[in-house]
């Protein structure tokens, strides 16, 4: 004899099944998550290095310079700034503003695949000379229509 919550009681359970295996596939994938290892905010001292050189080079934006400046004196470090620690700091989101266009693209690039090795050479192509004491976010080219 059948009772009329036998139909019910086996569909809740068929779901209960489904949860508990869909659970225990999501605790495997957090396990497998948990042991990738990702560079996240941790610099290498050659990475410092690399920063730092390219900070006090001529080729690097004002902001930048400003930022060597701040981690020269004593105020941030750049494992301050690449781990976000400092993002509300106003110099820091300068640069940040300032490189964001560059950064986009190379997020593109990255997406769509492309040698990142390419992608580098590319944004090295694209940095701007410097201009001296001109803020870097001057516009560089004036044209009639831009008056």
């Amino acid at each position: 004899m059948t009772f009329p919550y036998d139909s019910a009681r086996q569909q809740l359970q068929a779901w209960q099944q489904d949860l508990d295996a869909r659970g225990a596939r999501l605790e495997q994938v957090a396990q497998q998550a948990a042991r990738v290892q990702t560079r996240g905010g941790d610099l290498s001292p050659a990475d410092i290095a690399e920063i730092e050189k390219f900070a006090r080079s001529k080729d690097a934006p004002n902001a930048l310079k400003d930022l060597q400046r701040k981690v020269d004196s004593g105020q941030l470090s750049w494992r301050d700034i690449s781990s976000g620690q400092a993002v509300n700091d106003p110099d820091v989101q300068r640069a940040m503003q300032t490189s964001m266009p560059s950064l986009k693209r190379a997020y593109t690039a990255i997406k769509e695949g492309q040698n990142l090795d390419e992608i580098i050479a590319a944004g090295q192509q694209r940095t701007r000379k410097s201009r001296g004491d001109f803020d870097d976010d001057m516009p560089s080219d004036f044209t009639e229509d831009a008056f």
